[in-house]
């Protein structure tokens, strides 16, 4: 069996999930060098080298690249990151591993604003209405404020506040979510603004899937459509997180949506690709587009797109792979990718995460056990599940890290549990048991990802707003 070295630049539970993807290859010997944030339990298993940079500083990755370049033949990146702050560009130059990620040219979630900017050029009939509030534009706060709430008339209230940098300020704060109120809306604003450049747009509604797709600058790949839940808390309620957990039915498509909006979905995709690309574009290998798209009586618009796989969306996929990973990597790098073929199943994913997370001690100070709170964490009746099941659950250790043979929880989301089925349901009961086997930590989940109540609500929105334009 050929032997086939990678590295993998890893933070969470998604690099967690690729690791598992290259070590279920049957035609290679995978041999991992893992540049992680933290000691994640199950890379340290599965590498023959793992070090921790915590910042996923670029440098740093590249002196160990640099360090093992002799026995790697390709590196991937999951994190946005170090992709944003051009890893690539650097290991290439240095090392000439070639790495499965955009060049930082094309890491077009570093700007809201470019992004909003690019579609109008290339797909304005599926922007929302937005403005632009640039500090060097305006004299005064008294300035800014007539602007921001003369655009707010136009918009009659119903907007996204977002900063052009996604880590910068307060991030994004939506009308009826976060304020309700202009002033609290103003306030949000300038908590962001006083980091540079804030785009306004209009608040769409609608219901919203994420569509991922493979790239090796020639083709892209379409991925099954998946959905993501923000929210903290059961019911849509809370702060925004990273994502508590997410799906993927059976097929292609969602079951709120149809074909057409998965077919206009691809539309355009294909026109942004076709002005990036202009012929062969190795620039853009990876995963280019993660776009998450609203559906909206009208069809779909673009809330914004990213340059990296979903965490955690690309879970849903990769546990279902029929393709061998290693060779669809090799077939980026090659430019010769034009399928990928994929197990028929649902999958779902549901992430335990810290007391903490979201403010849920806060708010259910009650529900929350605190002797437990500095426990480690307990996986071994979950990963016995994995076996008892025949790998239809799968658990990936996310913010955890390894301390003297235990697992111990950090700040943000702990561990995911994915359930595959043959519906939507069974995937969900695999998640939710696989869930419950974990233990130690007082780490919580949110109890209705994928709920029967919560797809069928999501239809009816989409029937009610289709009726509307009809």
């Amino acid at each position: 069996m050929e032997k086939v070295g990678i590295l993998v630049v890893s933070y969470g539970s998604r690099a967690a999930a690729m690791v598992d993807a290259f070590k279920r290859s049957t035609n290679y010997d995978v041999k991992l060098y893992i540049a992680d944030k933290q000691r994640n339990p199950f890379n340290v298993k599965k590498s023959v080298k793992h070090i921790v940079i915590s910042d996923l500083n670029v440098e740093e990755i590249c002196r160990f690249a640099e360090a093992n370049k002799d026995n790697i033949d390709f590196g991937i990146v999951g994190p946005e990151k170090p992709i944003i702050n051009g890893v690539r560009n650097l290991v290439e130059k240095r090392t000439n591993i070639p790495l499965i990620c955009p060049t930082k040219e094309y890491a077009i979630e570093a700007s809201k604003v470019a992004q909003r900017q690019l579609f109008q050029e290339i797909v304005p009939e599926v922007n929302p209405k937005f403005k632009v509030f640039s500090p060097r534009n305006y004299k005064s706060q008294g300035e800014i404020k007539k602007a921001v709430y003369d655009w707010l008339d136009e918009l009659e209230n119903n907007a996204v506040v977002k900063p052009d940098n996604p880590a910068a300020g307060k991030g994004v704060g939506v009308w009826g979510d976060h304020f309700t109120a202009r002033e609290h809306l103003f306030e949000h604003f300038m908590a962001n603004f006083q980091h540079g450049s804030v785009i306004v747009e209009e608040k769409l509604e609608g219901e919203e899937s994420s569509f991922q797709a493979f790239c090796d600058g020639k083709h892209i790949v379409s991925l099954p459509e998946t959905r993501d839940y923000k929210r903290a808390f059961d019911g849509d309620k809370g702060p925004n997180t990273g994502g508590m957990g997410s799906y993927k039915d059976v097929g292609d498509v969602l079951p709120f949506m149809t074909d057409a909006d998965r077919n206009k979905e691809g539309e355009i995709i294909n026109k942004i690709f076709k002005k990036w690309k202009a012929g062969d574009n190795k620039a853009l290998r990876g995963m280019p587009f993660y776009v998450a798209f609203i559906h909206t009586g009208r069809g779909p618009r673009i809330l914004e797109n990213n340059s990296r796989p979903g965490d955690p969306e690309i879970m849903n996929i990769l546990p279902i792979l029929k393709s061998d990973f290693v060779d669809v990597c090799f077939k980026i790098l090659e430019g010769n990718l034009t399928r990928v073929e994929l197990e028929k199943a649902s999958t779902v994913l549901t992430y335990k995460v810290p007391p903490n997370y979201g403010g849920y001690m806060n708010v259910y100070p009650n529900l929350i056990n605190k002797e437990e709170i500095a426990t480690p964490v307990d996986l071994t009746k979950a990963y016995k599940l994995t076996r008892k099941y025949g790998e239809r659950i799968r658990v990936y250790p996310a913010s955890m890290e390894l301390r003297h043979g235990e697992n111990y929880v950090l700040r943000s989301r702990a561990v995911s549990v994915i359930g595959i089925g043959e519906n939507i349901e069974e995937a969900r009961q695999f998640s939710l048991e696989g869930l419950n086997a974990i233990k130690g930590g007082a780490l919580w989940h949110r109890t209705d990802i994928a709920s029967k109540q919560h797809i069928e609500k999501s239809i009816r929105h989409m029937e009610e707003l289709r009726r509307r334009e009809q």
